[in-house]
C-alpha cells in the first residue's frame, strides 16, 4: 500500500470512529464527509441545540503533496495526537490553521 493510500485509510478509520460517538448533549449528529478523488475528509456537526441551529465543520484534514493538512480541528484531544498515533509522522503533518510563521515554532511540518 502507499503513502497516500495507507493515509487516507488512517483518516478515514480516525474521523469514523470519532463520529461514530454520540454528541454528549442535545440532538446533533456528527457526520463524516469523505472526497477520496480530492482528498479532502471531514466531520460535520449538524442538528439542533434547543431552538438553535447546528450546522459547521468540526474536523477537516486535506492531503496535499504526501501531507496530511489539518484545515480545522474542534476536537478536545487534538486530530494531530491521533493520526501520530495510527502512524503518519509529525514530520508529513501540516497544521494548516496555523499562519506559516507559527508553524516553524513547532515540531510538525511547515508546509
Amino acid at each position: 500500500m502507499d503513502t497516500r493510500t495507507s493515509y487516507r485509510h488512517i483518516i478515514e478509520n480516525i474521523l469514523t470512529d470519532y463520529a461514530s460517538v454520540p454528541y454528549a448533549y442535545s440532538d446533533i449528529e456528527q457526520q463524516t464527509i469523505f472526497d477520496r478523488d480530492g482528498d479532502h475528509y471531514l466531520v460535520m456537526l449538524v442538528g439542533r441545540d434547543g431552538i438553535r441551529r447546528v450546522h459547521g465543520c468540526l474536523v477537516h484534514i486535506d492531503l496535499v503533496d504526501g501531507k496530511a493538512y489539518i484545515q480545522r480541528d474542534g476536537t478536545e484531544v487534538g486530530i494531530a495526537t491521533m493520526l501520530m498515533r495510527d502512524g503518519i509522522p509529525k514530520e508529513h503533518i501540516v497544521l494548516a490553521f496555523r499562519s506559516p510563521e507559527l508553524r516553524r515554532h513547532t515540531d510538525f511540518a511547515v508546509a
